[in-house]
C-alpha cells in the first residue's frame, strides 16, 4: 500500500508463475453512499484491465481508461455500474475493439490533504497523482495486454470528469505522452474552485486539516505544528477513519500547490497552457436539479428572492470585492437578474415537468418554491459554464472538441428530478441490464425500453469511435446523428459552437447558446469571483 499522506511509488516487484488477477480490489477509504456494500482499505491503488479475448502483445488496440466520480470523497472502480465489459463487448461487435481500464485513487483526506503542513512537504493532490501514476503504468505495460500506449483516451464523470481536466492541466499543461484524447461527462472544468473562503480557500483548508488533527486522540496536542503530519501517518487507521466519518470526510479538495497545479485554470486556458488533446465533453440537461436545493447557509431551500440572494452569496468569497471593485451584494444582484424567478426558463423545463410550483405545495416544501431558479443557477455554476468555457478555449487554440447534451430521463427517475446528474452513465457503458442500479434504467413501459436501448447503442458507439480515432462520427464518418455528422465545436460561424443532443427518440444538432447570459457572466468572473 502507499505510505499514508505520501506520494505513491510505482510497484517495483516482479513475480514468477501466474498471478491471480480475477477480482476487483477493495475501495480506497471514502465517505458517502458510494461506499455502501464495499470493503475499504488503504491498500487500494489497483487498476483493472478488461479486454477482448484472443489478443497478442502486438495487437495494438486503443485503450479507454475510466476515472470514477464521487466528489473526490467516495467511489471505486469495483462498482458494477463501472463494469467496462459491456462497452468493450460493444466495441468488438462494431469491429473496432478497444481495451478498457479502470482505476482507483485515494479519496477524501487520504487523497487530498490540505493546509500548510501538506503544502510544505509537497504531498498535496495525492489522488490526482495516483491517477497519473496509473496512467504511467498503463503507458509502460499496456502493450503486453494487447493495447497501444500511444492510443490511450482518459474518460470520467462528475469528479472523474474534473480529474480528466486535472490531468490535462497538470504541470502547467505538460504533455507526458500518457493520453491522446479525453472524454469528460458532467464536470470538466476547473479543479480549484471547490469551496468559498478566498483564493484557494486557504483558511478553510487549514481549518479542515486542523479539525482532523484535533479530533484524533493520538495527535490532538500537535495542532498547528508540522509534526502533526508525521503523527497522522503513524496514527491508528481507526482513529482517522472515525474522525472523518463523524466530521469532515467530504471537505478535502485539490489545491494550487505550484507543483501539480501551477496556476489557475482561467490563466491556463487563456494562454494555452494545457495538454492540447481532442476532447469530447458535455453534461445533462438538468444537472442543477441534483444540486439546486438545500443551498442556503443553513442547508434550507430557496422559497423567496431574499433566500436566493443568500444562497448565491455562499459561493462568492469576500475577496471578490477587491478583485472586481463591486460589493458581494452587487455581484449577487447581477446574478439574480440573469437567473430570474421565471419557471418557464428554469429547470426542469415545463415541457418535461409541467407542474408549476406554488408556495406551500408539496414540491415547494421538499425543494423550495424557487427550485427551478436555484437549479438553473447552481447547475450552471457547478457543471455547465466551465464545460462551455473549455470548448471555447479549445477552439481558440485550434484543438478539436465536441460537445453533447444528454436529454433522456431514465426509467425510475421522477419527472421533477429532470435529466439529472449521472443519468447518462448506464447509456455510455451500454449497461443494458442496469447492473449496479436499484432500478434498471432500461426497464419500464411502452416504447421507452426499446428506444432507450437504441440510444445506448448510439451513445456508446460514439464514445468507442472517439477511443478508436478521436472522432465520435467514426472512421467512415457514419452519419447516425439523424443524417448529420457531429460537428467539431467552432466559433467561426458566430459566438457559439454546435453540439449534439441525445433524446429518447434520436439526436439533433443544437447551437450551444442556452442560458448564455448567466454562463458568460460566470466565465468572465471565473477567476475574480470564483477563484479558478
Amino acid at each position: 500500500p502507499p505510505e499514508r499522506f505520501s506520494i505513491a511509488q510505482g510497484p517495483n516487484t516482479s513475480w514468477d508463475g501466474i498471478r491471480q488477477a480475477t477480482e476487483y480490489s477493495l475501495h480506497c477509504y471514502g465517505y458517502g453512499w458510494d461506499q455502501d456494500g464495499f470493503e475499504q482499505s488503504e491498500d487500494c491503488l489497483y487498476l483493472n484491465i478488461i479486454r477482448p479475448a484472443g489478443l497478442k502483445d502486438t495487437s495494438g488496440l486503443p485503450v479507454a481508461t475510466w476515472i470514477h466520480g464521487g466528489g473526490l470523497f467516495m467511489g471505486g472502480a469495483a462498482n458494477p455500474r463501472y463494469n467496462l465489459s459491456f462497452i468493450v463487448n460493444q466495441s468488438v461487435t462494431l469491429g473496432t475493439p478497444v481495451i478498457g481500464v479502470s482505476l482507483n485513487y485515494r479519496l477524501s483526506a487520504f487523497g487530498f490533504p490540505t493546509g500548510k503542513e501538506a503544502l510544505s512537504e509537497g504531498v498535496t493532490n495525492l489522488g490526482f497523482r495516483d491517477q497519473r501514476l496509473a496512467l504511467r503504468w498503463i503507458n509502460e505495460n499496456i502493450a503486453a495486454f494487447g493495447g497501444d500506449p500511444d492510443k490511450v483516451t482518459i474518460f470520467g464523470e462528475s469528479s472523474g470528469a474534473e480529474s480528466v481536466a486535472a490531468q490535462i492541466l497538470a504541470y502547467n499543461g505538460r504533455d507526458d505522452g500518457l493520453f491522446r484524447g479525453a472524454i469528460a461527462e458532467s464536470g470538466f472544468g476547473a479543479p480549484l474552485d471547490r469551496f468559498p473562503g478566498g483564493f484557494n480557500a486557504t483558511q478553510h483548508m487549514q481549518d479542515t486539516y486542523d479539525s482532523l488533527v484535533s479530533s484524533m486522540p493520538s495527535c490532538a496536542n500537535l495542532v498547528g505544528s508540522q509534526e502533526s503530519l508525521a503523527c497522522l501517518r503513524k496514527a491508528p487507521l481507526i482513529e482517522i477513519h472515525q474522525a472523518l466519518t463523524t466530521s469532515n470526510g467530504r471537505t478535502w479538495a485539490p489545491v494550487l500547490d505550484g507543483d501539480f497545479f501551477a496556476d489557475y485554470t482561467t490563466n491556463q486556458f487563456e494562454n494555452g497552457r494545457f495538454n492540447k488533446v481532442p476532447i469530447l465533453i458535455g453534461a445533462n440537461t438538468d444537472e442543477g436539479a441534483s444540486f439546486g436545493w438545500g443551498r442556503r447557509p443553513n442547508g434550507g431551500n430557496v422559497d423567496t428572492d431574499d433566500e436566493m440572494r443568500e444562497a448565491i452569496a455562499t459561493i462568492i468569497p469576500p475577496e471578490a470585492k477587491e478583485n472586481t471593485g463591486k460589493a458581494v451584494s452587487e455581484l449577487v444582484s447581477e446574478l439574480m437578474e440573469l437567473y430570474p424567478n421565471d419557471q418557464s426558463i428554469g429547470i426542469p423545463s415545463l415541457d418535461s415537468w409541467p407542474h408549476i410550483i406554488k408556495p406551500g405545495d408539496s414540491y415547494a416544501n421538499q425543494f423550495g418554491a424557487q427550485y427551478r431558479r436555484s437549479a438553473a443557477f447552481f447547475g450552471d455554476h457547478l457543471m455547465q459554464y466551465q464545460r462551455r468555457r473549455a470548448n471555447k478555449a479549445w477552439d481558440k487554440h485550434g484543438v478539436p472538441s465536441y460537445v453533447y447534451r444528454f436529454n433522456i430521463r431514465p426509467n425510475g427517475q421522477p419527472a421533477y428530478s429532470g435529466v439529472g446528474h449521472f443519468q447518462e452513465v448506464a447509456f455510455v457503458f451500454h449497461n443494458l441490464h442496469g447492473d449496479g442500479y436499484p432500478t434498471n434504467p432500461f426497464g419500464g413501459e411502452g416504447t421507452y425500453p426499446a428506444n432507450a436501448k437504441v440510444m445506448a447503442k448510439t451513445i456508446s458507439t460514439a464514445w468507442i469511435n472517439f477511443f478508436a480515432g478521436l472522432n465520435p462520427n467514426g472512421y467512415s464518418g457514419s452519419k447516425f446523428f439523424s443524417g448529420k455528422e457531429w460537428p467539431v465545436y467552432e466559433l467561426s460561424h458566430g459566438p457559439d459552437g454546435k453540439g449534439v443532443v441525445f433524446n429518447i427518440n434520436g439526436t439533433h444538432v443544437e447551437v450551444d447558446n442556452w442560458r448564455s447570459g448567466g454562463m458568460e457572466w460566470m466565465a468572465e468572473h471565473a477567476l475574480t469571483v470564483f477563484g479558478n
